[in-house]
């Protein structure tokens, strides 16, 4: 929507969901066919994922955005391609345009939007609409429900020592294990040391049309980015 002279526009942080475009809300559905501007995640070089999910949505004439995020692994220079894109959202809002910023997953939830939200929450109207999980998604395409009853729920990176992964697994009933990359030999070690290895399963890629379920011995030992261990609750049996 746009709006009148002196009035802001509305920044949406819009959650796309795992991938497969018909696990979009409908409210994300109504909110893509309406706003004047959307913004998106892009890898430098390269196209977004979330701008393809919502692609079938998007309003004839929209205004595009792209937020560039390096590769690098150094914090600055993403803290700075954030920067430039809250600048660039910013101009759409003052000039008083409603605007999307397009999250795959959650915003909320490991996801980009809320580096978008920490700079400009403070002074624009914000409305974040949730989206399906890869969390949740992972749990449905693997067939394993996550928890029953009184069980605990742990979301752990993979990033972690193997001795700290070993210890937060050994003190919760299900886990979900995220950014696995080239950490996924570290996990395994982890997960037999407790013994909880056999009941892992290996997810990349869920909801997608290339989408594995295998177990963890199957699993690759670089693992891509879109791509989750889940441990479920013993509470399934």
């Amino acid at each position: 929507m746009e709006r009148g002279a002196g009035v802001s526009g509305r920044l949406y942080g819009l959650g796309l969901g795992p991938g497969d475009p018909e696990l979009l809300t409908v409210k994300a559905v109504r909110i893509l066919a309406s706003v004047p501007v959307v913004a998106y995640p892009a890898l430098e070089g390269g196209d977004s994922f979330a701008r393809s999910i919502a692609a079938a949505h998007l309003r004839p004439g929209v205004r595009e955005i792209v937020m560039r995020v390096p590769m690098s692994p150094g914090p600055q220079a993403t803290l700075a391609a954030y920067d430039k894109a809250a600048e660039a959202v910013a101009a759409e809002l003052d000039a008083g345009s409603d605007v999307a910023v397009l999250c795959q997953g959650d915003p909320f939830f490991y996801g980009s939007f809320m580096y978008v939200h920490a700079r400009l929450a403070g002074r624009y109207d914000v409305e974040v609409v949730p989206g399906v999980t890869s969390l949740t998604a992972v749990a449905a395409v693997s067939g394993r429900p996550l928890v029953a009853r009184n069980e605990t729920l742990a979301v752990l990176p993979a990033t972690l020592s193997e001795a700290a992964l070993a210890g937060r697994l050994a003190d919760t009933d299900a886990a979900a294990i995220v950014k696995l990359g080239r950490h996924l030999p570290k996990v395994r070690a982890a997960l037999a040391r407790i013994g909880r290895a056999d009941d892992a399963v290996y997810v990349e890629r869920a909801s997608l049309p290339q989408q594995r379920v295998a177990t963890l011995a199957e699993a690759p030992d670089e693992a891509p980015y879109f791509s989750m261990v889940l441990v479920p609750g013993r509470g399934r049996r």
